[in-house]
């Protein structure tokens, strides 16, 4: 009889700061009820978010010590009385919640059922990983809240990062003409997800650039993954009733925003397995196509935390938990 381990290996922070907060422990392996589901993690990936929590921004909602890691992918090792749409070994994916709860630097997660979605075939749990929180935010930011629509123009701020490769390649989908901007090494990169026009950020003004390129009409939708004197310089390239989704905090002067009536969007990315189940539609067809920059095992996070920010990572970071 196989004897079941009561105890799992994971990367746990029990102080806020830099990276040397990591520590590889034992600790319980938690068990389903009701609703739940037990999932051994294959993979999961490194995110921004990750970097702000361990630095304590979000130091009221998370307690320590806690679990980082909010990207899963993985099989289904047990399940709660009451889940009914999954079964022990089905392969899944999924955003875990970001409310405080333990991520996924670990060997097994559990979660509530509602929030999860069949794993895409045919793609490996390292790129199924990739998706989840990096897609699933440009799917609100531009699909949810923007609304883009076929024909329309959209600037996307940092195409080559873990959110923006996926905004262009969704924008794409939508049938957007698309402006993005990104350092010249990654220009290549950009155009084969779909970007239109590139505007090296290091050294052109995407003011200038935008401006001149659509004849002072600017575009439709703008989508700020960078902030302050970036998004304060978007107003200016945004249509008059223009939409703007932007996925950080605001320090930028909205003055010209109010006189133009462009709609804000302050966008945190939400759990949800309905827009995943379409992903992994999409992912199936080969209609979005997953962008990592490295794979690292679980017991390099700490590097895979100092990549992403020295900045310059293409697409994401993905952490192996098993093989």
């Amino acid at each position: 009889m196989k004897t079941l381990t009561k105890t799992m290996k994971a990367m746990i922070i029990k102080d806020f700061g830099d990276t040397n907060v990591f520590a590889e422990s034992e600790t319980l392996k938690p068990e389903p009820r009701s609703k739940e589901i037990l999932i051994k993690v294959h993979a999961t990936s490194a995110n921004p978010v990750d970097c702000k929590i361990r630095k304590g921004m979000f130091g009221s909602v998370f307690k320590l010590p806690t679990i980082l890691g909010f990207d899963v992918s993985g099989t289904i090792e047990a399940i709660g009385e009451k889940v009914t749409d999954f079964k022990v070994g089905d392969e899944v994916y999924y955003m875990p919640r970001i409310n405080g709860a333990p991520g996924a630097y670990a060997e097994y997660h559990i979660v509530e059922e509602s929030i999860v979605s069949k794993k895409p075939r045919h793609i490996s749990h390292e790129e199924a990983a990739s998706f989840p929180l990096a897609c699933g935010t440009a799917w609100d930011a531009l699909i949810d809240r923007a609304n883009i629509k076929i024909g329309e123009t959209v600037l996307i701020h940092a195409g080559a990062g873990g959110v923006g490769a996926y905004a262009i390649q969704l924008a794409k989908l939508c049938g957007a003409y698309i402006y993005t901007t990104c350092s010249s090494k990654n220009h290549d990169l950009v155009k084969k997800l779909g970007a239109d026009k590139v505007i090296d950020y290091k050294k052109e003004d995407f003011v200038e650039e935008i401006m001149k390129d659509t004849n002072n009409k600017g575009v439709d939708v703008i989508f700020d993954t960078v902030g302050g004197e970036v998004l304060t310089k978007s107003i200016e390239v945004s249509k008059p009733f223009g939409r703007i989704s932007s996925i950080v905090r605001v320090n930028a002067n909205l003055e010209q925003a109010y006189l133009k009536n462009i709609s804000l969007h302050f966008v945190f990315v939400q759990s949800n397995r309905k827009k995943l189940d379409i992903m992994a539609n999409l992912i199936e067809r080969g209609q979005l196509k997953p962008v990592i920059d490295s794979v690292l095992p679980l017991s390099q996070v700490i590097d895979a935390h100092k990549k992403l920010e020295a900045g310059g990572v293409r697409g994401k970071i993905v952490l192996r938990i098993t093989s």
